[in-house]
């Protein structure tokens, strides 16, 4: 297993391209997951995955009239 399966926050921040800001906004609504190890906030590697994949199903053309 070469990747690890939870990124601290700054790391997850840079893989999917986003600002902190930008990025804690997204925590706080609840489309980013996060995990708690003791006192550091991690974020799953899955999470991540799975935001990305919602993005891309909210900028496909619907297939309907244009």
């Amino acid at each position: 297993m070469s990747e690890r399966l939870l990124l601290p926050i700054p790391e997850a921040s840079w893989q999917v391209g986003l600002g902190r800001s930008k990025f804690y906004e997204f925590i706080a609504s609840g489309d980013i997951e996060t995990v708690k190890v003791g006192r550091r906030t991690l974020v799953p590697q899955e999470s991540l995955r799975a935001f990305v994949e919602r993005l891309r199903g909210d900028t496909r053309p619907s297939g309907g009239a244009r």
